[in-house]
Parts: C-alpha cells; sequence; structure tokens
C-alpha cells in the first residue's frame, strides 16, 4: 500500500504545475501575436522618414531660404547667406512698392485664372462623363479621344498650341481670318488681354479629362435601378441630375474640385511653355512671379518668401474648403 503510494506521489505533478505550463506559453503566444502586429510597421518606418524627408525636406529648406539674403554669389552654400530676419515678407507685402504691386496683381490674375478653370473644367468633365454614361455604341472610342489631353505630356500638348495660337503663321488666325473671313486681321493670342483667356483655353483642355476620369469613375458606384425607378416616377434627366446624380457623387465632387483648385493655383508648366518663359501681365500668374523673381532676377530669399506665402494660403485654403463642405455634408 505504501509503495502503490510512493508511486502515485512521485508519478504526480507539484501542485501549481499544470496550471504554470498555459500560463508561461500564453505570454509567450501573446508576445508573439504582438511581433506580427508591429512587424508590417518596422517594414514600412525606412518609407515614411524617407516621404518625410523628401517632402520636408526641401519644404524646410525653402523657409531657412526665405529669411536669408540669398543671391546668386551665396547660393552654392546658401546655408551661410546674411541673414535678413523678416525683410523678404517685408518687401513682398509691401503693395505700394512694385514688387508688392506686382506680387499681389499675379495673386489676383491667378485667382480669376483659377476659378475659371475649375468650373469649366468641371462642369466639361461632369458633362461628357454623364453623355457617355448613356451611351452603348462608341462609348470606349470616345472615352479614349477625351483621356488624350490628359494623357499627353505637358510640353509636347502646350507648344502645340504655342503653334496654334500664333499670329503671323498660327493655324487659328489662318481659319479665322484667311478661310472663314470672321477677322480683318490677324489677332494677338499670346500678348495683351487675349493672352489670358489662351492660357484660359489651354489649362481647360488640359484639366477637363482629369475632372471626366474622375466623374466617369464615380458615377459607375450609381445602380441603374436607381434611375429606372426615378424615371417611372416621372423623374426628367435634369431632375435625375439634382436629386440622384450629384447627391451621390458629392464625396468625389468635393475631392476633385479641391485636387483641380491646387493643380490650377500652383500651374507652372502651361504658362512657362505656352509663354516662353516671360508671361505677359495679363496672364502673370504667381508661379510665372516666383520663378521670375528667383531664377531672372537672382534674388533667391525673396523667391523662396513667396513660396513659402504661397504654401501658407493654399493650406488655409484647403482646411476653409474642407471644413466647409464637411459641415454642408
Amino acid at each position: 500500500m505504501s509503495t502503490s503510494t510512493e508511486r502515485g506521489r512521485a508519478g504526480a505533478a507539484p501542485p501549481g504545475a499544470g496550471p504554470a505550463g498555459p500560463a508561461r506559453r500564453k505570454p509567450d503566444s501573446a508576445r508573439r501575436t504582438a511581433w506580427r502586429r508591429r512587424t508590417p510597421y518596422l517594414f514600412l518606418i525606412p518609407a515614411l522618414l524617407l516621404e518625410l524627408f523628401v517632402h520636408f525636406g526641401p519644404m524646410l529648406a525653402g523657409v531657412v531660404m526665405s529669411v536669408l539674403k540669398l543671391t546668386q554669389y551665396q547660393l552654392a552654400r546658401w546655408w551661410e547667406a546674411p541673414w535678413a530676419g523678416l525683410d523678404n515678407y517685408q518687401v513682398m507685402l509691401d503693395v505700394d512698392q512694385p514688387t508688392g504691386a506686382s506680387l499681389l496683381h499675379s495673386f489676383l490674375v491667378t485667382t480669376g485664372f483659377t476659378v475659371i478653370v475649375v468650373a469649366v473644367s468641371w462642369g466639361l468633365g461632369v458633362a461628357g462623363a454623364i453623355s457617355l454614361q448613356r451611351m452603348r455604341a462608341g462609348r470606349g472610342t470616345l472615352r479614349t479621344l477625351f483621356l488624350v489631353p490628359y494623357a499627353l505630356p505637358v510640353f509636347a500638348a502646350v507648344i502645340t498650341w504655342r503653334f496654334l495660337l500664333q499670329r503671323d503663321n498660327g493655324m487659328l488666325n489662318h481659319v479665322l481670318s484667311d478661310q472663314l473671313g470672321l477677322l480683318d486681321g490677324n489677332a494677338f493670342y499670346l500678348i495683351g488681354g487675349n493672352s489670358f483667356w489662351s492660357l484660359c483655353v489651354v489649362t481647360i483642355w488640359r484639366e477637363w479629362p482629369f475632372a471626366f476620369l474622375m466623374i466617369m469613375a464615380a458615377l459607375q458606384s450609381i445602380p441603374d435601378d436607381v434611375y429606372e425607378a426615378s424615371g417611372m416616377d416621372g423623374a426628367g434627366p435634369w431632375r435625375q441630375l439634382r436629386s440622384i446624380t450629384l447627391p451621390m457623387i458629392a464625396p468625389v465632387n468635393q475631392v476633385l474640385i479641391l485636387v483641380l483648385a491646387l493643380r490650377t493655383f500652383r500651374d507652372f508648366e502651361t504658362p512657362y511653355v505656352l509663354f516662353g518663359g516671360s508671361a505677359p501681365d495679363a496672364a502673370r500668374l504667381i508661379s510665372v512671379e516666383i520663378y521670375q523673381n528667383s531664377f531672372q532676377t537672382f534674388n533667391f530669399g525673396l523667391g523662396s518668401a513667396m513660396s513659402v506665402l504661397l504654401l501658407v494660403f493654399l493650406m488655409l485654403l484647403t482646411g476653409v474648403y474642407l471644413t466647409a463642405t464637411r459641415r454642408r455634408a
């Protein structure tokens, strides 16, 4: 009897041994699970740091350059340029002086230019997307043709428009004046007041396919049953547009209008190529103003201050726009 009792005691686990084994394994399993969850973020850290460096490095360098008296003579070692403080900002905000007056003029021109381009591009994009949404034959071909301006390189597209708008050898004057007789003589499109409208037309031609593409993608999420039911209730195309289409694509429109406004307000490639680097006063966008102050007069400190001011304005514009649209939603 005593022998069997001793064997039972020898084979039994010590007190607390049973719960201790799983309890020891449970933290190890939780630790491994936590490590698996953190692993993707650890792989993302190098890419995130590089992204922050690429984006915020030049931005911080521009802010530092805006408070320096930086010219072409200190450009190689720009961090050793004399300190200017807020002098560059005072110069560009003084509208009674030539620099401030020119900056204010370019800001007003850019604002009007942005409003016109965004409104017309968005309207054409909505009209084109809705029209093709209800087509069956030839829809793919028309979609491809509509997206050609967006797919073309900026230089190739705008330089073609520049040849078309030339006064003496341009095709537009040739057609309107020589072929149709609508003009008494060749008109100027790249200088004077017409330069603003020429810039608007070229930019709208480039930007509206982007709006068309976004709206066309948004329309795919609207079921056809909604239109069929509204048609049975007597809703016409305009009522369907106001009550169904626009409300259901409102989130896409919110982002689209903001992106179009930001792209248009800071557009530099179009006026630079269209006017050859020096835009006339009627089409002098703020991006061209910054370029000329930085790379033609070689006042890099002043140009950097203008860039910082433009960045702050666009950030404020984005914040106000997003706040207003969220409240409305």
